[in-house]
């Protein structure tokens, strides 16, 4: 049950000079401090992170100076998956793990939150998003090959290739990727009959029916 964590984050809130009390105006917990105005704490407890303590948090957010979310300490739950730690970063949550012992783990501190800039990251996200030609993968598509640039010119060059062996020189005007793509042969769709010149394979017949030529 979800009072077991009461105690051990009361105690724990306590020991950081608050005052503590249990259900209040719908909030399993609220903490406040002597300071002038009251610098108020709203806890939300439950025994595995979830949406619920989530949208909990969010929902206390506008009535107090800080949100401390508690959980049961597990193993493998979600509370030991760092992208809950950054959720709750992001959103400037505390982050409780209460053991079986009663000994309470801060795993995230409350406090505002940037996210650090990756440039690389988003480099790649913008030259991906420009280089792809219209928008031929909707959203969400797991568990299929996923329509990306570098597929778009290799399937271009199959298409240059349906007709006979090809130079890399000569489908470069029109594919810049194309000596690359024909050398590299991650999909396997080609195949080098001699110095500089190369053929499709029966892969690459196969990928040009899946993806018919626009």
């Amino acid at each position: 049950m979800e009072t077991s964590l009461y105690l051990p984050v009361k105690s724990f809130l306590e020991t950081l000079g608050f005052e503590v009390k249990g259900e209040v105006c719908g909030c399993d917990l609220v903490a406040l401090r002597s300071d002038t105005p009251p610098f108020v704490v709203i806890g939300e407890l439950k025994l595995s992170f979830n949406l619920e303590l989530v949208l909990q948090g969010v929902d206390r957010a506008t009535a107090c100076d800080e949100v401390w979310l508690a959980v049961r300490a597990s193993t493998r739950g979600r509370d030991r998956d760092p992208r809950t730690r950054k959720l709750c970063r992001l959103l400037g949550f505390g982050l409780l793990s209460v053991l079986r012992s009663g000994r309470v783990e801060i795993l995230v501190e409350p406090r505002p939150w940037r996210p650090r800039r990756d440039p690389k990251r988003r480099s790649r996200l913008v030259e991906e998003h420009r280089r792809r030609r219209g928008d031929p993968v909707h959203g969400c598509g797991a568990r299929r090959p996923i329509m990306t640039a570098y597929r778009q010119q290799a399937l271009s060059c199959a298409a240059a290739l349906q007709d006979g062996p090809r130079r890399p020189r000569d489908l470069k005007p029109a594919i810049p990727d194309a000596p690359k793509i024909l050398l590299g042969n991650v999909y396997g769709w080609f195949v080098r009959v001699e110095r500089g010149l190369y053929a499709l394979t029966d892969e690459g017949r196969a990928a040009l029916t899946r993806w018919p030529p626009a």
